[in-house]
C-alpha cells in the first residue's frame, strides 16, 4: 500500500464524462482528510468542466512517488476520453473510457498503489448501448476480482442498511431468497463489519420479507421456512443477529439504538428509509470484495452536469467512509 507521508491514497473514478461525476470530483481539491485523493479521468475534460463552472482549481498530473499536494490542487491520473465529452450529452463511444477508469483503479489496488476505490456515477444504459454488457459497478468489480458474492450496503444518517437482494423485479424477490443466499449475505455482512469497520461483535437486525414479518405464516411463509432458521443457525455460531422483524417497525430509534446494521430483504424495503435519513449524504459500500470500494448514492444527473447545481456531499461522504474503513481494515 502506498503511504507517501504516511497517507493512504484513494483512487476516485470520475465516472460518466457527460454526467456530474467530473463536476463533483473538481470539489475534491478542497478535501481536507488524512488521505491523498487521486482523481482518475481525462485532464482536459476536467479543465474544461472547471472553466464551464467557473472553478479556479489547479489540476496537475498524478505522480505516484511525490507527496500529497497542497490544498486547491487536484491530482489527476490522466486517462483520455475517446470522444470529447459535452456536459449532459451521452456518447456511447466513451463507454470503454468509463470502464478504463475502473480497470486502472483496480490495478492500482492490486499493486498496493491505492488503499481504496471511490466511484462517481456511471450510466449503465449508454455502456450497454455501446455493445458492452454491463449491469453495474458492483457486478463489474466482483467479476474482475473473481468474487462470487458481494453485498450492497448503504450508510448515512446514522444507519447502515444492507440488502439481501438488489436490482430485481419485486415478483422475483421471494423466489431468489433462499437459505443459502441469506446465509452468504449475513456471513459477508458480519465479516466485513468486523474486518472493515472494526466492530468486534456486530449487532445485526434482520427484516422480514412479508408484511408483519409473515404474521406467523398467515401473510407468507418465508420467515418461518427460510429467514428464522438461517438466523438461528448463525446465532449458534456466535453471531449477534436478531429477527426477522416487520420492516414497518424495525426502523425506529429504540430498535436501531442497539444495532450496527440492518439487513433488508429487497431494495425498496431498506433504501427509502436510509435515503430519507441521510439527506443526500448516503454512501454505497460494496461488501465482500477483497478491497475497499465506496460510491455515491446517486446517478449521473445529466440535467445538472455543467450547471453548478450538483452537490458533492455524497462524494465527500464516500471518501470519508473509505478513509475510516482504511483505518479499521484487518485482512484475514
Amino acid at each position: 500500500m502506498n503511504h507517501m507521508n504516511n497517507q493512504p491514497v484513494i483512487a476516485v473514478t470520475s465516472g460518466e464524462p457527460a454526467g456530474i461525476g467530473p463536476d463533483i470530483c473538481l470539489d475534491l481539491a478542497t478535501c481536507d482528510l488524512p488521505v491523498r485523493i487521486v482523481v482518475l479521468g481525462d485532464m482536459q475534460l476536467l479543465q474544461e468542466r472547471a472553466a464551464l463552472l467557473g472553478k479556479n482549481i489547479t489540476i496537475q498530473p498524478y505522480q505516484p512517488d511525490c507527496c500529497k499536494p497542497v490544498s486547491e490542487i487536484l491530482e489527476v491520473c490522466h486517462i483520455p476520453v475517446q470522444i470529447a465529452a459535452q456536459a449532459g450529452v451521452l456518447n456511447a463511444h466513451n463507454a470503454t473510457y468509463v470502464l478504463q477508469l475502473l480497470d486502472r483503479a483496480y490495478i492500482g489496488i492490486q499493486q498496493g498503489e491505492f488503499a481504496a476505490m471511490v466511484t462517481a456515477p456511471v450510466h449503465k444504459g449508454i455502456i450497454n448501448d455501446s455493445g458492452i454488457p454491463f449491469s453495474g459497478h458492483t457486478e463489474y468489480l466482483a467479476a474482475k476480482s473473481a468474487t462470487s458474492r458481494v453485498v450492497m450496503m448503504l450508510a448515512g444518517g446514522g444507519l447502515k442498511v444492507a440488502l439481501a437482494t438488489t436490482h430485481l423485479p419485486l415478483r422475483d424477490v421471494a423466489d431468489t431468497l433462499t437459505a443459502e443466499l441469506l446465509t452468504e449475505v449475513l456471513t459477508i455482512l458480519h465479516h466485513d463489519l468486523q474486518q472493515k469497520f472494526g466492530l468486534l461483535q456486530p449487532r445485526i437486525l434482520v427484516a422480514g420479507l412479508n408484511p408483519h414479518a409473515g404474521e406467523g405464516g398467515h401473510l407468507g411463509h418465508e420467515e418461518n421456512s427460510i429467514i428464522t432458521p438461517v438466523i438461528c443457525r448463525l446465532q449458534q455460531q456466535g453471531m449477534k443477529i436478531t429477527g426477522p422483524f416487520p420492516a414497518d417497525t424495525l426502523f425506529q430509534p429504540f430498535m436501531l439504538k442497539q444495532t450496527d446494521a440492518v439487513l433488508a430483504m429487497y431494495h425498496d424495503q431498506g433504501l427509502p428509509v436510509l435515503k430519507y435519513a441521510s439527506f443526500g449524504e448516503g454512501v454505497n459500500i460494496t461488501l465482500g470484495l477483497p478491497f475497499i470500494r465506496t460510491s455515491v448514492d446517486h446517478g449521473t444527473a445529466l440535467s445538472l452536469a455543467g450547471t453548478g447545481k450538483a452537490t458533492s456531499s455524497s462524494l465527500f461522504a464516500a471518501i470519508d467512509v473509505a478513509a475510516d474503513m482504511i483505518r479499521h481494515w484487518k485482512s484475514d
